[in-house]
């Protein structure tokens, strides 16, 4: 049981930075809730995973800096997305 707590715990920290780091890096002001942050980080991490397998780099050698560059890309993009559709839901503007 303390596994699984701790693996939830340590995959809502990653979706956090991701997030963070995804909402610092894309352009403009993003209006978006931080449990929209959280979660766009969340889906970041899985989809960085699956393009470091598909390009043969997700087990390297010392730290993975082209996964973890995937998933930052992947949540910049998230962000981005999110944003356009959180505004959209809102009825308010994408500020970019």
């Amino acid at each position: 049981m303390l596994g699984g707590i701790w693996g939830i715990i340590t995959t809502i920290v990653v979706g956090l930075i991701l997030g963070v780091i995804g909402r610092m890096l894309a352009p403009g002001d993003q209006k978006i809730p931080m449990w929209l942050t959280i979660v766009v980080g969340i889906v970041a991490a899985f989809i960085g995973n699956w393009l470091a397998g598909v390009f043969g780099v997700r087990h390297t050698s010392g730290i993975d800096w082209i996964r973890h560059a995937f998933q930052v890309g992947a949540a910049v993009i998230g962000v981005i997305a999110a944003a356009g559709v959180y505004a959209g839901l809102k009825g308010g503007q994408k500020t970019s």
